[in-house]
């Protein structure tokens, strides 16, 4: 089979196993910068073109968006999509997993055990948003941050208070969430492949930090989901409609509480914690699935 990626850098780690993994199985694999690529937009033959040639037709499109990049490169993957190319993840889907608040929404929707949250445009009153979710400590997110960025503890009602105005003031929607104590400032990523959770590793933030990210220097080892947490991982994807996704969540007396289900994870960290090849699972999964126009809009909202 011939796959396509779309990754602004080739030489990252997870880009390169997926490659690595793809010519391992005998498939041809090309990697191609998103915002590099021209779309000539018709209803009878859409066509991309990269590097001054015309791209050919590809079995699968693997999509390594980056979140600075999201419209653009959703516009290039709908392309792909136009063309019949199967996508290891739709670009509907990715737009709702990319839009926090959106997600969140689809997500209570169906009954998945969510952190509660508040969100406002430009609270005024920044107090009653603040005891939506049971007063501090409180966590305030960036609707727009990735890997960890944008995500702060409010220890106090007054530095909560405080936070939120500033925000507030300079025009930047956030969310309020409420903060998980019994979480210890760790959290699960559960990495699901076409409905199935491959593997799972419980993440802890570097000594100080709430946030659990590799990022931010944390630290990952593999752990063994509990029934629930499988299932609330493998309907978090599929209410998504991702086919590939790591869904995080935090363990909560209440229950596992999904905090955000990322629709182009990395493999480092969950490869070197768990000893599994995610890689390659999902070049399986293509393997599988691509077909000729088969892009089915999954998911609801």
């Amino acid at each position: 089979m011939r796959f396509v990626m779309l990754a602004r850098n080739p030489n990252l780690y997870s880009h390169k196993r997926l490659v690595s993994a793809a010519q391992e199985r005998g498939h041809e694999i090309d990697v191609i910068n998103t915002l590099h690529v021209h779309m000539n937009i018709t209803s009878s033959r859409p066509t991309l073109r990269y590097g001054g040639r015309q791209l050919p037709l590809y079995d699968a499109v693997i999509p390594r968006i980056g979140a600075s990049v999201t419209h653009y490169g959703l516009a290039v993957l709908r392309q792909f999509e136009m063309q019949g190319v199967y996508p290891l993840n739709e670009s509907v889907a990715i737009g709702r997993a990319r839009d926090k608040l959106r997600a969140l929404q689809l997500l209570a929707r169906e009954g998945i055990g969510l952190p509660v949250t508040a969100f406002a445009h430009r609270p005024r009153n920044a107090e009653d948003v603040i005891k939506e979710v049971g007063g501090a400590p409180v966590i305030i997110k960036l609707l727009e941050g990735t890997q960890g960025i944008g995500v702060i503890l409010a220890e106090t009602d007054t530095s909560a208070r405080s936070i939120v105005e500033a925000f507030s003031a300079a025009n930047i929607d956030i969310m309020v969430q409420e903060y998980i104590k019994e979480a210890h400032g760790s959290d699960i990523r559960a990495f699901v492949v076409g409905g199935t959770v491959v593997a799972a590793m419980q993440r802890t933030g570097r000594n100080g930090d709430f946030r659990a990210n590799l990022h931010r220097g944390g630290n990952a080892v593999a752990v063994e989901l509990t029934e629930e947490e499988r299932t609330t991982a493998i309907r978090a994807a599929e209410i998504m409609g991702l086919n590939v996704c790591g869904v995080d969540m935090l363990r909560s007396e209440r229950g596992p509480m999904v905090i955000e289900v990322n629709s182009s994870p990395g493999l480092r960290g969950i490869e070197k914690a768990t000893g599994v090849d995610v890689a390659s699972r999902i070049i399986e999964f293509l393997e599988q699935k691509a077909r000729p126009n088969q892009t089915r809009t999954r998911g609801n909202g």
